[in-house]
């Protein structure tokens, strides 16, 4: 920012200073492509781990998105469009009441009543309109074209800073993201709230042009305010903000008079002139495309900061579900699947007239008839049901602890960052229908391996064995037999052993091993699902390399 000397209004014989000549940066090609590029990648970032300072990243991309969007786009594409000049300030300043005053006629609402400035006010001189056709801003602003406005700049009367309303607040620090030049407009009564020097702070770290009106100054406190407010500027190193004062009225409605805001709008007319306005266009422009630097930066650090974030918990996740899937795999193998409606189908058929009760001979060879084989299998078939369904009820299970473990580790006060908020966004209607899905057809798969299994059997070199059992008990029946002997239910380990020496046992340890796994499986898809949350662009480990590129095209070409 240029060093202009202090201008009071009430001393209107004063003309602020020249302008001294700024160059316009060079709009090539290539950094029109370079913001357009950058924007483009801004856009498509998001922050979605809730970790210690995302809601800053956040608010910083919004803003930096307005900056790209309404401000340095829309100037590169054509830099002789009018300076945008934003009248912006907190409550009550008088913003709507000073624009009024400089044009001679009302164009913006003002009154006592909060919040005045609904809808933000663009006013242009006729001759700028083509120019203007094709800014964004456009669809978000009331538009007045007025021959008093200077050619060559644009007012703009926005909400208040500090609305009670939050879209009216988020509308007015958008717009001083597209300004050229801010006119920040405070009161003797208001210049010392924090929120004025916070936006004023931002807007010099972002190399904006600023200028300041201070609005109802009481006449005898005029050298003591005005004296006070110059040190506060010195203090922030803003010594060179032109400062007007506008006299305390007193109460009234209407327009100001003239001569309160001729200083002003001298000033707006000197600023109008080309050179002055490439001037402050060129300043303003090459002041955002230096801050885009650390800005970009300050948002590719928080991207990375998600990154780091995500990989914690990643490590995490697997730490949660380590214990649940040992201990769903172990359960299997020690036989958890022959208690309940299987031991008692078992023990139902091979007791009294029950269908299994005289398999084997006294010699402990097979007997029975194609009749009793018939018989047999039906009754071994329904307990491949139960074991079917106990398979499934018992994977149900795993994943549920699996799930109350990630749940509760990841919501503990000790967890990492963003833990809390990524269970909270875990969905558990969606996942205990998949859940379940999931058991059905693992269980439905372990079936038909033991038939497919007992099936390999009666093709293999032990078939003439294996078909004496099948024609014993069925295929199904001998199957369900495996099954059982899998399950863990001893009586029917004892007969796969007196059937089928060897080869019985090792089938059935191989579907104990097989459904052990899909247990720790159930666990591990608990974890998966989770996970599933963090497998997005913004959390892959190069995410951050996205900004840092157009960072460093940037650098090489500003």
């Amino acid at each position: 920012m240029s060093l202009q000397p202090v201008v009071d209004a009430t001393d209107a014989s004063r003309e602020p200073s020249a302008e001294p000549s700024v160059g316009a940066p060079a709009v090539t090609p290539s950094l029109l492509d370079a913001v357009r590029d950058l924007r483009r990648d801004v856009q498509r970032t998001r922050f979605p781990l809730e970790i210690p300072g995302v809601q800053g990243a956040r608010a910083s991309r919004g803003q930096l998105l307005d900056q790209l969007s309404d401000h340095l786009l829309p100037r590169l594409e054509e830099l002789s469009a009018p300076a945008v000049v934003v009248a912006a300030g907190s409550t009550g300043a008088g913003k709507s009441t000073l624009v009024n005053s400089l044009l001679g006629t009302e164009v913006s609402a003002a009154g006592v009543l909060r919040p005045t400035t609904r809808r933000p006010v663009l006013v242009h001189h006729p001759a700028d309109a083509d120019l203007l056709a094709d800014h964004p801003l456009l669809g978000a602003v009331d538009v007045v074209v007025h021959d008093r406005v200077p050619r060559g700049i644009t007012l703009l009367d926005a909400p208040d800073l500090d609305s009670v309303l939050t879209q009216n607040r988020e509308v007015a620090h958008r717009l001083l993201e597209a300004a050229d030049l801010w006119l920040f407009v405070t009161t003797a009564a208001r210049y010392g709230d924090a929120l004025p020097w916070r936006v004023l702070e931002g807007a010099m770290a972002r190399g904006a042009s600023v200028a300041m009106v201070l609005n109802r100054v009481p006449a005898q406190a005029l050298a003591t305010v005005r004296g006070d407010l110059l040190m506060r500027l010195r203090e922030r190193g803003m010594q060179a903000v032109p400062l007007f004062t506008v006299p305390d009225a007193g109460p009234h409605e209407g327009l100001l008079d003239a001569a309160a805001v001729a200083p002003i709008h001298r000033w707006l007319t000197t600023l109008a002139g080309p050179d002055r306005a490439r001037a402050v266009i060129a300043r303003t422009l090459r002041g955002s495309l230096t801050s885009l630097r650390s800005w970009v930066g300050s948002q590719a650090d928080a991207v990375q900061a998600q990154v780091d974030a995500a990989s914690v918990l990643r490590v995490e996740i697997a730490a949660a579900v380590s214990g649940p899937a040992g201990a769903a795999q172990a359960s299997v193998l020690a036989g958890a699947l022959a208690d309940g409606p299987a031991r008692v189908r078992w023990t139902d058929a091979t007791t009294g007239p029950g269908p299994l009760t005289r398999v084997l001979g006294r010699s402990g060879r097979l007997r029975g008839t194609r009749r009793t084989a018939r018989r047999r299998e039906a009754a071994l078939v329904t307990l491949t049901d139960d074991l079917r369904t106990s398979a499934a009820a018992n994977l149900v299970a795993a994943g549920a602890a699996g799930e109350v473990a990630l749940r509760s580790r990841l919501a503990a006060p000790s967890a990492p960052p963003g833990a809390a908020g990524l269970v909270e966004g875990w969905p558990a209607a969606d996942h205990v229908a998949a859940r379940e899905r999931d058991a059905a057809t693992a269980a439905a798969a372990w079936v038909a391996e033991a038939e497919t299994a007992v099936g390999d059997l009666l093709s293999g070199p032990e078939r003439r064995r294996a078909g004496d059992a099948a024609a014993a008990l069925g295929p199904r029946g001998l199957a369900a037999v495996v099954l059982a002997a899998a399950a863990g239910l001893e009586p029917a380990s004892a007969l796969l052993d007196a059937i089928l020496p060897g080869d019985g046992a090792a089938l059935a340890d191989r579907l104990r091993s097989s459904l052990a796994a899909q247990a720790r499986a159930a666990v591990d898809r608990e974890a998966e699902s989770l996970e599933e949350l963090l497998g997005v662009a913004d959390l892959a480990p190069d995410a951050a390399s996205r900004l840092r590129l157009r960072l460093a095209v940037l650098k090489g070409l500003t």
